[in-house]
């Protein structure tokens, strides 16, 4: 299956430069070295990353900014077989949809959730987001954001995610290898994908982050939660880049008789009007 196959005639409009443009041609690598067919699924929210879902030629539900993930926990639901993408950057998945993120990983949806984060608000022209400095400065934060910053790969580990994992979007073979596997992985995975916003951020700039960051080393166990959350807080003089932690545990659809058997979208829609009725009269 090669990678056309997944390409759509919409042109993104990113600023040179951008991570994003790298992020995109990750998953369209990831999709057809996996396999899987055109009917993937992607849910995706609002902004810059999120519009990442128009240019995969793939099933889309582009939803309302920080809604991606209900999206995504009604299609596992239904359709327990799908291979599900969620798309988001740091405002949608951890600001507006911050509520959302952590029930999905508690839960331990079948879905990978793909975070961009670029630490500025870029469609709305560069606010902080949550995910950025304390200092963080921009013309709507003249005294800096004033807020500590979330760490996607801490909260993903601590809300209760299956798989954690970090990377940079300049590292494409890295990147790809962890969409991949998360995909293939069952139960919910996060990868937080840093890049730099090339317009807006004029702290965490590509040169920035070459500084910082170290792949994982071999030897780490990825099994070790105690391991993973002490690399994941030790602060930012080292990024580590790579994955931090899987284990394997009963998905959210496991613990629901309802969905076991055949999935949802396959069965035949039963009516029955007295059930409804029947409901209704108890609120007479």
């Amino acid at each position: 299956m090669n990678a056309e196959r997944f390409q759509s005639s919409f042109a993104p409009q990113w600023c040179p430069g951008c991570g994003n443009y790298d992020l995109l041609d990750c998953v369209r690598q990831a999709l057809p070295e996996l396999h899987v067919p055109r009917e993937v699924i992607l849910a995706t929210g609002i902004g810059q990353t999120a519009k990442l879902g128009f240019s995969v030629r793939a099933n889309l539900f582009n939803g309302i900014h920080g809604r991606a993930l209900p999206l995504a926990m009604g299609m596992s639901m239904a359709n327990r077989a799908a291979k599900i993408l969620v798309v988001g950057g740091d405002g949608d998945l951890f600001a507006e949809g911050g509520n959302h993120f952590i029930h999905a990983l508690r839960r331990n949806l079948d879905v990978t959730i793909l975070a961009g984060d670029n630490r500025v608000y870029g469609l709305t022209k560069g606010q902080g987001s949550p995910t950025g400095s304390f200092d963080f400065r921009a013309p709507i934060h003249n005294d800096g954001v004033a807020a500590q910053p979330v760490n996607p790969t801490a909260l993903a580990l601590v809300s209760g995610a299956t798989f954690v994992a970090r990377t940079f979007s300049g590292n494409k073979e890295e990147l790809t290898g962890l969409i991949k596997a998360g995909l293939q992985h069952r139960g919910v995975a996060m990868i937080d994908v840093l890049f730099p916003c090339v317009t807006f951020n004029r702290i965490n700039t590509v040169a920035w982050y070459k500084k910082r960051l170290k792949p994982l080393e071999a030897e780490h166990d990825v099994s070790d939660f105690a391991a993973a959350l002490r690399l994941a807080t030790g602060g930012e003089e080292t990024i580590y880049t790579g994955l931090y932690y899987r284990v394997e545990r009963p998905t959210h659809a496991d613990s629901l008789a309802a969905l076991a058997g055949e999935p949802l979208v396959k069965r035949a829609a039963e009516w029955r009007p007295e059930r409804v009725r029947g409901v209704l009269a108890g609120f007479r």
